[in-house]
């Protein structure tokens, strides 16, 4: 079963990074949150575009955790795999990972 990233496409700062991401060495399909295909999550496209998701082996994953998967899917970037994944390290991850997120989501509500 493959690993499904769920992206927002039109965030002009979400697509810098995931265009980073897709030129790596990968097994990762891409989905547009804008695009019919992300209906394979049962979300809308206004939660879609809240974080990052990841679907692995059918169980998807926001936030944090779906960087976690990606990262760990993609050899160069294994290394923060390994890092990011330290309890102490992760609450951390998660809690900036969160604001950052909202600004995000905030600014592209507006645009």
């Amino acid at each position: 079963m493959s690993t499904k990233v769920f992206f927002n496409e039109s965030c002009s700062v979400c697509k810098k990074e995931i265009d980073l991401y897709k030129k790596m060495e990968n097994n990762l399909e891409w989905f547009d949150i804008n695009q019919e295909d992300a209906k394979l999550t049962n979300l809308t496209t206004d939660k879609l575009s809240r974080r990052l998701h990841v679907m692995k082996d059918g169980k998807l994953y926001k936030g944090a955790s779906a960087f976690l998967i990606l990262w760990s899917k993609i050899p160069k970037l294994n290394f923060l795999y390994r890092i990011f994944k330290l309890p102490i390290i992760f609450q951390i991850f998660s809690f900036f990972y969160e604001i950052v997120a909202y600004f995000l989501y905030l600014k592209n509500k507006i645009s």
